[in-house]
């Protein structure tokens, strides 16, 4: 969470081998993982977070791409190409090794989604509200599906904003939907309040749900239900193939600027359980089946953007204000460990072998030992070399010259300006063949690895 004024405040044996086996190759008993014929956002469509690939050793630059402007989108990666959207409006295709162009499509927004790819098709959503079906191998378009628009959340006086009575977009809101392709069908939510389910092939509409506000979750999709949040508060589970709601669950509203109240993040599913993060500062586990509360953890009023990773019976997430990597029983909501880092992450974790990578505003990607329970290897952009002196004390904590101000001017164009300015990393990484693949705002894809 972000409040403003002067500054932010923002058998046991059997399941232990198997476990085991989880943590060393990659592999997850609750969620599939990433197939050979489709990737998408956290690697499946249940969001598990899981790649079936082995682990880096240490996060050394490979090589890295320059595109025209920010990347809030997360990588996709399949058959030896990393698809990745950008600010500039466009969405890329690169070489997984050698770091070169392969082609990019022009959209007429920003793409802020990430990209679905399944069999021959890469499917994308774009700001400009269309959803695009391309040919994976060439970028050609083979359809595209209009929605009834974009837009991010809007409030009077977002997050407590002057003027209070102004409705005005919430700067925080990032990111946009990012498809899941299960069975020939495309589900993703809109900035129009719907949810949509698309013929893969056709673009054909299979049905759509309303719900009460903006949808910028991704949905996660497991045993014929689709997981998603919304911003009116509520999380719900449709029939995958009707669009009917199966249940919905509440959670807490926030009067005062909606501040602490919405689903802007993604589910997970494991454990016949599905976990989310929310704006409310708790991390939900509901049972899949009925939505019923199994457990919900507190975070000390710190927003979780980012989707639970699913290993076994453990999660792992990144919170905002607290500054954790948090570690929990899956099945209790029991605090393991967690680990702490410098300033906000809305990134996800990516598991690969015994190994948790994710990225924070600060400008670094941090590698996690789930074995040790330490940090193993750590990466940092330029911008935080180059800015890191005059923005972040001597702890890497932002200096209190960087709050200033309480309208939604003085947080677009003096806070968010001055901390991407450190080269932030909002997207989540993927992995493969031994390479961790994840972008920045500084407009570059980075190939992390040795």
């Amino acid at each position: 969470m972000f409040v403003f004024s002067l500054r932010v405040s923002f058998p046991k044996i059997a399941q232990r081998v198997a476990i085991e086996i989880i943590l060393a190759t990659g592999l997850s008993l609750s969620c599939a993982a990433a197939q050979e014929t489709a990737a998408m956002f956290c690697g499946d469509a249940g969001h598990s977070g899981i790649y079936r690939t082995t682990a880096p050793e240490a996060l050394s630059l490979k090589w890295a791409f320059a595109t025209g402007e920010s990347i809030v989108s997360s990588p996709t990666v399949l058959n030896g190409t990393v698809y990745v959207g950008s600010s500039d409006n466009k969405l890329y295709a690169i070489d997984a090794k050698t770091g070169q162009q392969k082609w990019h499509f022009l959209t007429k927004g920003n793409v802020a989604s990430t990209p679905a790819v399944s069999g021959a098709s890469v499917f994308v959503l774009s700001l400009d509200g269309n959803l695009y079906a391309l040919d994976a191998a060439s970028g050609s378009q083979k359809w595209v599906f209009a929605t009834g628009g974009e837009h991010r959340f809007s409030a009077p006086g977002v997050g407590y904003l002057q003027p209070s009575t102004e409705m005005m977009p919430d700067p925080w809101d990032l990111f946009i939907s990012s498809p899941t392709v299960v069975d020939g069908i495309v589900y993703f939510g809109s900035g129009d309040n719907h949810v949509y389910a698309l013929d893969a092939a056709t673009g054909a509409l299979k049905w759509k749900f309303k719900t009460g506000d903006v949808v910028h979750a991704s949905p996660a999709v497991a045993n014929g239900l689709v997981f998603i949040g919304s911003f009116d508060t509520y999380f719900y589970a449709l029939n995958a193939v009707t669009g009917e709601l199966v249940w919905k669950f509440k959670t807490k509203d926030d009067p005062a600027g909606h501040l602490m109240a919405g689903i802007p993040g993604s589910a997970s599913v494991g454990n016949g359980l599905v976990y989310f993060g929310c704006r409310d500062a708790n991390v939900y586990a509901l049972n899949a089946k009925n939505g019923a509360l199994r457990w919900q953890f507190s975070t000390a009023q710190s927003w979780v953007i980012a989707t639970p990773a699913v290993v076994g019976e453990e999660i792992y997430f990144t919170t905002s204000d607290t500054h954790k990597f948090e570690v929990l029983n899956a099945l209790t909501g029991e605090e393991k460990y967690s680990l702490p880092y410098h300033i906000f992450a809305f990134s996800s974790p990516a598991i690969a072998g015994d190994r948790a990578y994710f990225g924070t505003f600060e400008g670094i990607v941090y590698s996690v030992d789930l074995k040790t329970k330490k940090y193993r290897d750590t990466f940092s952009t330029s911008g935080r070399s180059l800015n890191g002196p005059r923005l972040l004390d001597e702890n890497g904590e932002l200096l209190p010259s960087v709050w200033v101000g309480d309208t939604q001017d003085d947080v677009i164009v003096t806070l968010r300006t001055k901390i991407f300015s450190l080269g932030s990393i909002l997207s989540s990484p993927a992995v493969a063949d031994g390479i961790v693949y994840v972008g920045s705002v500084d407009g570059h894809l980075y190939a992390l690895g040795r």
